[in-house]
């Protein structure tokens, strides 16, 4: 079979060697005057790859879907392959350990319809430079996946967690339920108070049952995996403004392939 090239090349000598018309020469040959015509467009890759490794190198975590994503947000590319195969000549893979899989039986959690319908939180512990210890509590919402806020201290009271709690529900209004672990933080006296008079249901998971949590667990291993591990904090502060950029990040640029690689604000405004 002749293909496109080889035909381009006969129709060019009947032109030049028998002064045939470009028009016939395209009849004898099979090929349209505009098939003849058409010149492939070179393709400048460069700038993408330039892209594609300055995001690689910004967000280390994140494999070849995720960076995807941001090209496409940015107009910068369309189909995924194109962008697997530019990913692997750059060698650009994230490298991953390989882990010993237990057997545990899964835990299906609900999904709520809505947003605001279900909070979940949880606990994160870091170090700074000079190996003093803080926390940071995690709040998500389990239908959007927005992260709703962090609070980062170096020790955090149930009395803390209240406030905090009352301040985000001032931004945004209250959930119906609250999913937490039964830590000491949760199950204080403050808490249960605060329960009493803000209306929302505080619901525990069973002890040592983790998947029970699984919307913030999820989001806990991409917090560290993206941002505490990714920094060494000299002080709370710097690791306060990290953080809050992270946040940012999570919220309105990282698509998130459980949502159709939409981001959660974008997500949570086409769901309203």
């Amino acid at each position: 079979m002749v293909g496109p090239a080889s035909k381009k090349s006969v129709i060019n000598h009947l032109k030049t060697g028998f002064a045939v018309s470009e028009r016939r020469s395209c009849q004898l040959v099979g090929l349209s005057r505009s098939g003849f015509r058409y010149q492939a467009k070179v393709k400048d890759e460069q700038r993408l790859r330039l892209r594609l490794k300055e995001l690689a190198s910004q967000y280390p975590r994140y494999g070849y879907l995720l960076l995807h994503n941001l090209l496409k947000a940015e107009g910068l590319v369309i189909n995924k392959k194109r962008t697997y195969r530019l990913y692997t000549e750059e060698k650009l893979q994230v490298r991953t350990k390989k882990r010993k899989k237990l057997t545990r039986p899964r835990v299906v959690m609900d999904t709520p319809l809505k947003a605001d319908e279900r909070w979940s939180m949880d606990f994160v512990s870091d170090q700074l430079s000079n190996g003093r210890r803080f926390r940071v509590l995690n709040i998500v919402d389990d239908f959007s996946r927005e992260m709703i806020g962090q609070l980062v201290s170096v020790s955090i009271s149930g009395q803390q967690v209240a406030r905090f709690l009352n301040e985000l529900i001032e931004q945004r209004g209250k959930p119906k339920n609250l999913v937490c672990d039964n830590g000491p933080e949760f199950t204080s006296k403050a808490m249960f108070f605060w329960s009493e008079d803000s209306g929302v249901k505080l619901s525990f998971i069973q002890p040592g049952k983790p998947t029970q949590n699984a919307f913030v667990e999820s989001l806990n291993g991409k917090f560290r995996d993206g941002c505490l591990n990714q920094h060494w904090f000299r002080s709370l502060e710097e690791a306060k403004k990290q953080i809050e950029q992270w946040r940012y990040h999570y919220n309105h640029e990282r698509p998130h392939s459980s949502l159709n690689y939409m981001t959660p604000v974008a997500f949570a405004k086409q769901a309203a």
